[in-house]
C-alpha cells in the first residue's frame, strides 16, 4: 500500500463510510473549526460520496480516510483550494476523539506532505489552527510548518473571539 506508514494508513473514500463519515461531520466539538452551522444529512452525505472519486484536479479537493493497523477508521485528512497552477493546498485533519495521542495524526500528516510532494508535486501545504488547539499547533510544527501569521479573532466562539494561526511549509 502506497500511503502506509508504521501504525497508520490513509485510504480513499468508499461508499461503506458513511456511518463514519455522518458521526465526524457532526461532531459539534469542531465544528467551529469547519465553520460548520447546522447538522449534515446522511442524504447529503452520500451525495458527497457519489463524487469523492472524482479526480482532484477536478473537483480541487481530496478527503482520505485515516485508518488504524486495526483497519478502523479513526479520522480523515484533507487538501482543499488545491491550486495546480500555483502548485499549493490547503491541509485539515481531523482525528476521532477516542483516537487522539496515538500519533495517527503525524504520520497521516507525513504520508500526505510525501503524497503531495512526490505525486501532486506541490510547491506549499498550508493550514490555519485556533490558537487554543495546542496539539495541532505542535502537530504541524514538528511536521515542518512555519507560522506565517495570526488572524486576530478570526472566529466567533460560544465563549467569545478566538485567534488563528496560520501556518505554510514550503517543500
Amino acid at each position: 500500500m502506497f500511503l502506509k506508514a508504521d501504525q497508520t494508513y490513509l485510504r480513499a473514500l468508499e461508499p461503506t463510510d458513511l456511518d463514519f463519515l455522518y458521526s465526524l461531520e457532526n461532531d459539534t466539538a469542531v465544528w467551529h473549526v469547519g465553520n460548520t452551522l447546522t447538522p449534515y444529512s446522511k442524504f447529503v452525505l452520500e451525495a458527497y460520496l457519489e463524487n469523492a472519486a472524482l479526480d482532484i484536479y477536478t473537483v480541487k479537493q481530496l478527503r482520505l480516510v485515516i485508518c488504524n493497523s486495526n483497519d478502523e477508521a479513526v479520522g480523515a485528512i484533507d487538501l482543499f483550494d488545491f491550486d495546480p497552477l500555483h502548485r499549493r493546498a490547503g491541509v485539515g485533519i481531523v482525528i476521532l476523539a477516542d483516537h487522539r495521542g496515538n500519533g495517527h495524526a503525524r504520520e497521516a500528516l507525513q504520508l500526505l506532505l510525501d503524497y503531495c510532494q512526490s505525486k501532486l508535486q506541490l510547491h506549499q501545504v498550508y493550514c490555519s489552527v485556533t490558537a487554543t488547539n495546542l496539539p495541532s499547533i505542535n502537530l504541524f510544527t514538528q511536521s515542518g510548518f512555519e507560522k506565517v501569521g495570526v488572524r486576530k479573532e478570526w472566529l466567533r466562539t460560544l465563549d467569545g473571539w478566538e485567534d488563528v494561526v496560520e501556518f505554510q511549509r514550503l517543500f
